[in-house]
């Protein structure tokens, strides 16, 4: 007769004969155990037998997320004896059924091994039916592939967080070792597939907790056809807890660029590959004279790097990552974010703010951003309370961009987005990234740096642009003096032997670059065109465009 499982999933993943078998099977034994008929191992046999017996003939395509349409439903169910051990297992282990993060506060051990899922898809989509035979709570289930509620069961690590209860868990083991089992969908394949975590991200946070070692070897994934990758590779992650090594493992082995969680218009992360490749070789000492955000400096390969900017506040926050861990770093900017009651997309979502993320939680967070702002710019002084405030105003400011206005007063508007996993990432590799190299800050004008009070430099200018109205370059911030300052500072240099390579631009809206023109003319200095977009500077910007040339100029 019909029953529970019957009249909810026949002729689906099973013909309606074969459901009405799996639900009477059930009941019947959750009714023995009721009645003392059998004992708590027995149950767990038979419910593993059937539940075996079920995924052998289930309709499926190796999963339950979804069931074959006129699929074969002929195949007879058979309860078979698990084969099951009997000396071979050793009687001190232990089965938990808890969240990882929490479980982890409460066991020490000599290795740790995590296996977390990879991407978007949730376990319990995908084996809900099993999940539901186990448990026989009977619950509603709805839609197509006839799912239960599964909210409380749902994991934070196939979701944009995954990256931060990574982190939470890995700082909360005690082991002399872990080994992490990840693989390297990356951004590949379909959105679903993508994994959560990148090995970015897994090496930066072991490398906080020890020496980290990646091993590889080739992985066929399971896939249901969408997604189809070459080279796909299945990754381990050993991290030696303990053994710090001298300086933090190296990002590049995944060769991946860093990118700074400050942001200017006309920023070189989208550049970074055409610029590092047309750069010298060897390199002992960069100087990033107008470091800015510190995009190139930070990633590029030399034995000691120079970062200067006159902006006193900018190079204090750069001060901010080389002292403190990102960890640290994090918590002071979610104290802020508390204390002004900021969004918090990362845990709570959009909906929660009654908002998208096409929309952003700009309206919810203006007034308290704003309050925020005026605090900043009535601290007088510089300290590094007010230096974390200022991190946390440009991580929640329009286009997460810095301006100061003539008073020095920090004025940009709120923007859209707020400390969301994209820019946690940022702050976390940009952080490590930087420790890993031997940086020297400054905060001078240009004119005032010696260069030849350093070992064999190499100089790089991104000066703000004479043809641009960037927010760094308002209020007379760089004038045509500047200009010709700077061009006559470098050919000092050049005349002395010292290589350097400005960014700039040659033609802007209509309006040519003549004298840098006939600067480079005059000097017979290289000139390379780079493929630019600065897409993102401004999203009311209709022609984002409109015939901007950025070039790479060069005495080498």
């Amino acid at each position: 007769e019909d029953n529970y499982f019957s009249l909810n999933f026949s002729d689906t993943y099973f013909s309606s004969d074969n459901c009405k078998k799996i639900g009477y099977i059930r009941e019947d034994i959750e009714k023995k155990h009721s009645n003392e008929t059998i004992n708590f191992r027995e149950r767990a046999i038979l419910i593993t037998s059937l539940i075996y017996a079920m995924d052998g003939i289930a309709n499926t395509v190796g999963h339950y997320d979804a069931f074959r349409i006129n699929g074969d439903l002929k195949k007879e169910l058979i309860l078979r004896m698990p084969d099951l051990p009997h000396n071979s297992i050793n009687t001190n282990n232990k089965i938990y059924k808890e969240d990882a993060n929490s479980l982890v506060t409460e066991i020490s051990a000599d290795l740790v091994y995590i296996d977390p899922p990879y991407n978007s898809r949730q376990y319990s989509d995908a084996y809900h039916l099993l999940e539901n035979v186990a448990e026989w709570k009977k619950p509603k289930v709805y839609g197509v592939a006839k799912k239960m509620d599964r909210s409380n069961i749902k994991s934070k690590y196939c979701t944009t967080s995954a990256s931060k209860q990574f982190e939470d868990l890995i700082s909360k083991i005690s082991a002399k070792y872990i080994l992490v089992s990840y693989n390297n969908t990356g951004t590949r394949g379909a959105s679903r597939s993508q994994a959560k975590i990148s090995d970015s991200d897994i090496i930066a946070i072991l490398s906080e907790k020890g020496r980290v070692e990646v091993f590889e070897t080739d992985f066929n994934q399971f896939t249901t056809g969408k997604t189809k990758m070459d080279n796909h590779k299945e990754r381990l992650f050993l991290c030696h807890v303990g053994e710090k090594s001298k300086k933090y493992e190296n990002l590049e082995t995944i060769n991946e660029f860093v990118k700074s969680p400050l942001n200017y218009t006309g920023g070189k992360h989208k550049l970074l590959s055409q610029l590092i490749e047309k750069f010298p070789n060897k390199i002992e000492t960069f100087v990033d004279l107008f470091g800015g955000g510190f995009n190139v400096g930070v990633n590029v390969k030399a034995d000691k790097i120079i970062y200067n900017d006159k902006q006193k506040e900018v190079a204090r926050i750069i001060k901010l990552f080389k002292k403190y861990t990102h960890t640290q770093i994090t918590k002071k900017i979610e104290k802020n974010i508390e204390h002004y009651g900021l969004s918090n997309t990362l845990e709570n979502g959009y909906k929660y703010y009654q908002c998208n993320s096409d929309s952003g939680v700009g309206n919810f967070n203006k007034v308290k951003y704003l309050k925020m702002r005026d605090d900043y710019n009535n601290i007088p002084g510089y300290n590094e309370k007010k230096d974390f405030i200022l991190l946390t105003l440009i991580i929640f400011s329009f286009n997460n961009q810095i301006r100061f206005n003539g008073n020095n007063f920090f004025n940009m508007p709120v923007g859209k987005r707020d400390f969301n996993n994209s820019t946690r990432k940022n702050v976390r590799n940009f952080s490590i990234a930087l420790k890993n190299k031997d940086v020297e800050i400054y905060s001078k004008d240009f004119r005032k740096i010696n260069i030849e009070n350093f070992a064999n430099p190499f100089v790089y200018c991104d000066p703000p642009y004479i043809l641009g109205t960037a927010s760094y370059n308002e209020n007379d911030g760089w004038t045509e003096k500047d200009e010709n300052d700077l061009l006559d500072y470098l050919k000092k240099l050049s005349d002395k032997g010292i290589q350097f390579a400005l960014s700039n631009v040659i033609e802007h809206k209509g309006m040519v670059h003549n004298n840098l023109k006939k600067w480079v003319e005059a000097n017979y200095f290289n000139i390379i065109y780079l493929k630019s977009n600065y897409s993102n500077s401004n999203y009311q910007i209709k022609n984002r465009e409109q015939n901007t040339r950025e070039v790479l100029i060069t005495n080498y």
